[in-house]
């Protein structure tokens, strides 16, 4: 017999599960689109896709804003002149160079022959 009670006490689990009666748990249904991300998808469709302006257009906004800072990043200049990302950076690789190492790091600079800074003097 106290083999009988050994092999039982041993197929039992080791650990109950336990049912907590009177308190709600909160249970959350899964959704596909949240709020945030129709109200993000809401304001692109209202500003649709960016416009191709003309060329010429587009480089009189970057000379002006290159007038203000000699290196900008390219995230910014898309913001500036609110142009297509692959249109402006075709326009880029025409008059502006790419900084690739440090301090300028990832940065957009205009080619020498396009550079007409002012002078102090003017």
């Amino acid at each position: 017999m106290c083999i009988r009670h050994q092999v039982a006490a041993a197929q039992e689990p080791k650990q109950q599960i336990q049912q907590i009666q009177g308190s709600e748990v909160n249970s959350f249904k899964p959704i596909s689109q949240h709020k945030e991300d129709k109200e993000k998808e809401q304001q692109q469709k209202e500003v649709g896709r960016r416009a191709r302006v003309e060329k010429e257009v587009v480089l009189d906004i970057i000379f002006s804003a290159f007038q203000s800072h000699q290196y900008y990043n390219f995230r910014d200049l898309v913001h500036k002149t609110q142009q297509p990302p692959a249109y402006l950076r075709e326009i880029l690789k025409e008059i502006c160079m790419y900084r690739t190492k440090n301090p300028h790091k990832n940065m957009w600079e205009l080619k020498p022959e396009y550079r007409h800074y002012k002078s102090k003097d003017d």
